[in-house]
């Protein structure tokens, strides 16, 4: 059940390639492997932690809304900002806890590389992605 690090933050955007771009070229961050999601997009690294995911905001928010997961709406004050995710260890104690405490979450499985995902949203309606591999 702890957390053992932040992963990534996802930003949605209408450009994809111009926004990896100015992560990779400008920021300084490494386009590297991302898995098959459904959606288009891209993952940058931070040496081997994909730290910024980039998706479309059509192609997510449709993808998102087929799973059932709520996807954020253009706002201002949050701007392109989705979620932020962790990874942890041991997702039953997790799925456990928040069953106990009655704290709404959707779980999505990636079995084809080893993920279980949970989203809940925190008290001010930011979305948290909790992430367990293994």
């Amino acid at each position: 059940m702890p957390l053992t690090k932040l992963e990534h933050y996802l930003v949605m955007t209408d450009d994809i390639d111009a926004t990896r771009d100015f992560y990779r070229d400008v920021i300084g961050l490494s386009l590297g492997m991302r898995a098959d999601l459904g959606f288009p997009g891209y993952w940058l690294y931070l040496g081997e932690t994909p730290v910024i995911h980039i998706a479309e905001w059509l192609t997510y928010t449709a993808h998102s809304n087929k799973l059932g997961i709520p996807v954020t709406t253009r706002a201002n004050g949050t701007g392109v900002f989705d979620h932020i995710a962790f990874n942890g260890t041991h997702a039953q104690e997790m799925i456990d806890k928040l069953d106990q405490l009655k704290v709404p979450f959707h779980r999505n499985d990636v079995p084809h590389v080893g993920l279980i995902q949970l989203f809940l949203f925190d008290p001010s309606g930011i979305k948290i992605e909790l992430n367990y591999r293994g």
